[in-house]
């Protein structure tokens, strides 16, 4: 990663795998045919593509899939099989993306708070960048679900942005964290903190591990699809999709098991392979019967 200051070569551990992205795939995957100058207009250029293309989704853990970050892997899955990705994924591509186009981008891991008070110290676990450019540093990530920025963020106390109908914030914590808020209802909501401790390759592979695997992991326990979108945003848990709209209280939508694959495909723009199809379908047949019986019980 670029922003490492060394006199020696940085090994290849220390890199992004850019000299293997298919660029040209990458930028038909996202539907971009603007500028490619490492500047700051193509950067929110490219970030705004990116989110409108690449559904945030964890559909490859809830079909018995695994997860890897290797750039093979995810140039094959969100590139070819036009499939989307969660935060190590997204960021990891997109930052690969950003490194070949002459960018100077750095990872970063955060603590998602989604909510908590900032005071709160959660695990680290959600891989994000900082780009610098046009004289700064400044926050992006592709990977955050539907709350997330639609465009870079300068790392500046106190910076306030509105993102068409979005605001951002980003304050600093009592512990020396940036803060990263976003409001919603009138109310500034905390996304995440994070430092300025730089985050490798080889440490977003082990946060992915365990967001794939721990028992705990709400990848693990649920099913999630979330597009964050220009004007409408979308989240999908289990049987639940949630419509996002800038001011207004979400709109909650039931879906049938059946349901869940045309919903997939026509909301989100994801289209499994017949088996994955089956075994999302038996995963969500099982909620509904669990659904069901509670409702039966009366809890």
């Amino acid at each position: 990663m670029q922003a490492v200051s060394t006199t020696q070569p940085l090994h290849e551990s220390a890199r992004w795998e850019t000299a293997a992205l298919d660029l040209d795939a990458y930028l038909a995957r996202i539907d971009y045919r603007g500028s490619l100058a490492p500047d700051l207009a193509s950067l929110k250029a490219l970030q705004q593509a990116h989110l409108d293309a690449v559904p945030f989704e964890n559909l490859e853990i809830v079909t018995g899939g695994e997860i890897r970050i290797d750039l093979e892997s995810l140039q094959d899955k969100l590139v070819r099989r036009r499939r989307g990705g969660y935060c190590h994924e997204q960021n990891v591509l997109f930052a690969t993306v950003l490194d070949r186009l002459g960018f100077e981008v750095s990872g970063r891991n955060a603590r998602m708070l989604m909510g908590d008070d900032e005071r709160v110290v959660t695990p680290l676990g959600h891989t994000m960048l900082v780009v610098k450019v046009a004289g700064g540093d400044w926050l992006v990530d592709v990977g955050v679900g539907n709350v997330g920025p639609r465009e870079p963020i300068l790392l500046e106390e106190g910076s306030e942005v509105s993102h068409g109908p979005w605001e951002y914030r980003l304050e600093r914590t009592p512990l020396g964290f940036w803060l990263l808020r976003h409001k919603r209802n009138g109310e500034w909501f905390n996304i995440y903190q994070f430092s300025d401790e730089p985050c490798y390759r080889a440490d977003s592979g082990e946060y992915n591990y365990l967001a794939s695997h721990h028992p705990s992991s709400p990848f693990v326990r649920r099913i999630v699809a979330q597009h964050n979108g220009a004007e409408v945003r979308l989240a999908l848990t289990d049987l639940e999709l949630k419509v996002f709209h800038p001011g207004k209280a979400p709109e909650l939508q039931r879906i049938a098991a059946g349901e869940l694959p045309g919903v997939l495909r026509q909301r989100f723009g994801l289209v499994l392979e017949p088996d994955q199809e089956r075994a999302l379908l038996r995963r969500a047949e099982a909620l509904a019967d669990t659904t069901s019986e509670g409702e039966q019980l009366g809890t």
